[in-house]
């Protein structure tokens, strides 16, 4: 999951800060904000299977890239022109489509990043909301897959579920344990 935004220059930044820092309250309060004042708003998602296949870090620029991407069209849509320049959070990334900065801890440090990792975030939750919903069993609505312990003791009592990435180690872990020896 990934997120880019261009925020007005008159954007009042109270309440926008590192996604981690704050309440699930809080977040969703400045991400409606967010969403109502942006001037556009990009979102990238890749799924676990395709995760699997390319990797985590590949992965992730790929989310950043189809962002960038739908931030592009709905800017030139909204505006007449495209946006210019990207502000990154953490690494630098190859083959982006504009110049760009990395920030390191960007989302403690820029509002636009700030805001960028408040819209993945949000976003990203409801997801797992929603997938409680499919599958009740895993808790995803308390801990949005994140590794906790409620998350691997579901792990080890249900196995993994169809959205469960088979590269996270406790995953193949598990899996590693279900498989019957001289059937692989």
């Amino acid at each position: 999951m990934a997120a880019a935004v261009v925020l007005p220059e008159d954007f009042d930044p109270e309440g926008v800060a590192d996604s981690k820092a704050l309440t699930s309250e809080s977040r969703d309060e400045v991400y409606r904000r967010i969403i109502c004042q942006a001037e556009a708003v990009g979102v990238g998602i890749v799924g676990p299977r395709e995760i699997d296949e390319i990797n985590i870090l590949r992965a992730t620029h790929k989310a950043m890239s189809a962002a960038l991407e739908k931030l592009d069209a709905d800017y030139q849509c909204a505006l007449g022109f495209a946006f210019d320049f990207i502000l990154l959070d953490g690494l630098p990334v190859p083959g982006l489509p504009k110049p760009s900065l990395a920030i390191v801890k960007g989302d403690a440090k820029c509002i636009s990043i700030m805001a960028a990792s408040i819209v993945a975030k949000v976003t990203r939750d409801r997801i797992m909301c929603e997938l409680d919903r499919e599958y009740p069993e895993y808790g995803f609505a308390q801990h949005k897959g994140y590794c906790t312990k409620q998350h691997l003791e579901a792990l080890h009592r249900y196995g993994p579920s169809p959205i469960h990435r088979r590269s996270f180690a406790p995953v193949a872990e598990r899996l590693a344990q279900c498989r019957l020896p001289g059937l692989d």
